[in-house]
């Protein structure tokens, strides 16, 4: 019953949030959490959390891909603003690596010096970290374990291979619509337990050839509810369950 990742300051909900929103309650939502991967949209961000407060909320963070946009001051400068938010957002990025659409090995580097300030960001402010990882699902790991922090979401999980060492972390995953087409993703889903599963969009994207929304994670339970052959009320209200645990919202009736 919530969307854990979206972008709902993407310039394609500009004209019809409003309805969007509608639309996702009219579905069963109860929640959405927008990300807010950019600094340049932060404040845009915080400004839609405001308008649908108790129903939207916000995590916040630079995107792997936008870290070669900004200097290392201007970096160290967003954090100390997210510190400053502890009380605006429920989570820490998505942060991480992605090695698919950077290839400079300097930016690389530099992606993983962002990945650790994030980790420690959220281990101080107590809050959830929402990782992205791209072709560099080694390199995360690898991370991950330096720092060995609990409340770890694993945004658009797909890694075959990483579903044992999942579970032994007790780290959550969350999947969107790609669940529908992907067999890779439904084998990760019938092995994973319901306890570590949550349900995201990332939207505006996954649409597949439409601007996808929040209300699509009906299909998406629908279908894990077919792979785990579950009751899909049971699967419904289960990811709803971990995601009010995880994030530790507070939702209006």
């Amino acid at each position: 019953m919530i969307d854990v990742h979206c972008h709902l300051e993407q310039k394609d909900y500009d004209e019809d949030l409003n309805k969007v929103i509608e639309r996702a309650k009219q579905t069963g939502l109860k929640a959405i959490i927008t990300c807010c991967a950019n600094p340049a949209d932060l404040e845009k961000s915080l400004n839609i959390v405001e308008k649908y407060r108790g129903f939207v909320f916000l995590t916040a963070s630079l995107h792997p891909i936008h870290v070669p946009e900004y200097t290392d001051d201007q970096i160290e400068e967003f954090m100390k603003r997210l510190e400053g938010l502890k009380n605006k957002i429920v989570g820490i990025g998505e942060a991480g690596l992605d090695y698919y659409w950077v290839k400079d090995e300097r930016q690389r580097t530099r992606q993983m010096e962002v990945f650790r300030m994030h980790i420690e960001l959220a281990k101080k402010l107590k809050l959830p970290l929402i990782v992205h990882s791209r072709d560099s699902h080694d390199d995360t790991v690898a991370i991950l374990e330096e720092y060995n922090y609990d409340r770890v979401l694993w945004h658009f999980f797909g890694v075959k291979d990483r579903v044992e060492w999942l579970v032994e972390h007790g780290y959550r995953a969350s999947f969107n619509t790609l669940l529908l087409r992907s067999k890779t993703h439904k084998k990760i889903v019938k092995k994973l337990p319901m306890e570590l599963i949550m349900l995201e969009t990332d939207a505006p994207w996954l649409g597949f050839g439409k601007r996808n929304e929040s209300s699509a994670i009906f299909k998406v339970a629908e279908k894990i509810a077919e792979v785990k052959k579950m009751n899909f009320e049971e699967v419904w209200q289960t990811c709803g369950r971990n995601a009010v645990g995880f994030f530790r919202l507070e939702i209006s009736p």
